[in-house]
């Protein structure tokens, strides 16, 4: 009997580093509205879905001009942009992702961000043809801290959850995959401010010793 393995990705801090791409359009789209956007308020709009963060502002400071769903687009457009003319792919995750695959490792891609983006961000670092699933939380009645991404990850992968290694850079996405029974891997990238206690080890980089971490784990 054959027992499937797999690797699945978060996608933003993890493959390509937007974290700032998300803040800047946050800003400039919402403060067009007449929103007074914080630093208080952006940790916590960090971790949600774009539809969250688009309802946290417009609870904060209701606007009239436009629909939600119109936000929303207009924020999802701007980080297309950015993401499509700015240098962000994390070194290194292309040949890691690279020699996952030759050792026969399913991998999967579970992210909060919009479905759009997945193929942009894939295509950007030429990594499109690695993955054997691709998910977004869009699609999932709650996203990440839920576990229903992940759940959803390894049944169309084919693998039990106890097989499953997830790469993750925030504690929403670990507790997500915690709570799906998979094992995780926090991806730092140096950033030092991130709970990482729900990890059962870390890598910085890429191009360290991630794939020796992964083959420790199962």
């Amino acid at each position: 009997m054959i027992i499937n393995k797999a690797v699945i990705f978060d996608m933003d801090g993890v493959l390509i580093d937007s974290e700032g791409f998300w803040k800047q359009a946050e800003e400039e789209v919402f403060s067009s509205l007449g929103v007074e956007v914080t630093e208080e308020y952006t940790n916590l709009t960090r971790s949600m879905t774009t539809s969250e963060v688009t309802e946290f502002w417009f609870n904060k400071y209701p606007w009239k001009e436009k629909a939600l769903e119109d936000v929303e687009e207009m924020v999802i457009s701007r980080v297309i942009e950015l993401i499509k003319t700015q240098s962000c792919q994390n070194q290194g995750v292309k040949p890691f992702i690279e020699k996952l695959k030759e050792y026969n490792y399913k991998i999967g891609l579970a992210t909060n961000s919009p479905y759009k983006i997945i193929p942009v961000v894939l295509e950007k670092l030429e990594i499109q043809h690695l993955f054997d699933s691709v998910l977004s939380a869009e699609f999932e009645i709650k996203g990440k801290p839920d576990p229903a991404i992940y759940h959803k990850a390894a049944a169309i992968l084919d693998t039990d959850p106890s097989n499953c290694i997830v790469i993750e850079d925030s504690h929403t996405g670990m507790m997500a995959a915690k709570n799906a029974g998979m094992k995780v891997i926090a991806f730092t990238n140096g950033n030092l401010e991130i709970n990482f206690e729900l990890a059962d080890c870390r890598i910085n980089c890429f191009e360290e010793n991630g794939f020796e971490m992964i083959t420790s784990q199962i």
